[in-house]
């Protein structure tokens, strides 16, 4: 019994092999040919005329397509009312405490998706009217609402309509 438990220690084994020839591990090696940052040549995307994408930030979406995403995501009580509140001004997010706990666009079965948005620009550009056709499952529905400009240059809502029946209808 004591003999099995004195047994001698077994050499590691290697991780890697050894070299079966001394030369091998003194040769120099060759670097490898490098390929381009994007893949090897012919397979990145260009822009126009063949230039390359610019390397900056991805190009923003216009004000009404933010403004869509964000009423989107708390009617369909993806995110809370008072997320809206330094982006709404007037009588918005009173309609918007109104009808978000209702959550009129929640679907059952996936995210609620924004399919189309619009917008019609007054003539001094201080204000736009934007409609948007939102996906639930299904069904499709409508969302009017306004956008405002402010001393500061910053856009805020500042009406919002479902189904075109008033913010106060139900879903």
């Amino acid at each position: 019994m004591n003999a099995a438990l004195t047994t001698q220690p077994q050499p590691r084994p290697h991780t890697r092999p050894e070299p079966q020839h001394p030369a091998a591990s003194t040769r120099p090696r060759t670097p490898r040919p490098r390929t381009a940052p994007g893949g090897p040549a012919g397979t990145r995307p260009r822009g126009s005329a063949g230039t390359h994408p610019r390397a900056g930030h991805p190009r923003a979406l216009p004000p009404h397509t933010v403004f869509a995403e964000r009423l989107l995501a708390v009617l369909s009580g993806e995110r809370p009312v008072h997320w809206m509140l330094g982006h709404t001004v007037g009588e918005a997010y009173e309609q918007l405490v109104r009808i978000a706990p209702q959550t009129p666009l929640r679907s059952l079965g996936p995210r609620p998706v924004l399919r189309r948005c619009s917008v019609q620009v007054d003539d001094d550009r201080a204000a736009v009217e934007a409609f948007a056709t939102i996906a639930t499952g299904i069904r499709v529905r409508a969302m009017a609402f306004r956008l405002e400009r402010g001393a500061d240059q910053r856009w805020r809502c500042a009406a919002v309509e479902l189904d075109g029946l008033g913010a106060t209808a139900r879903a």
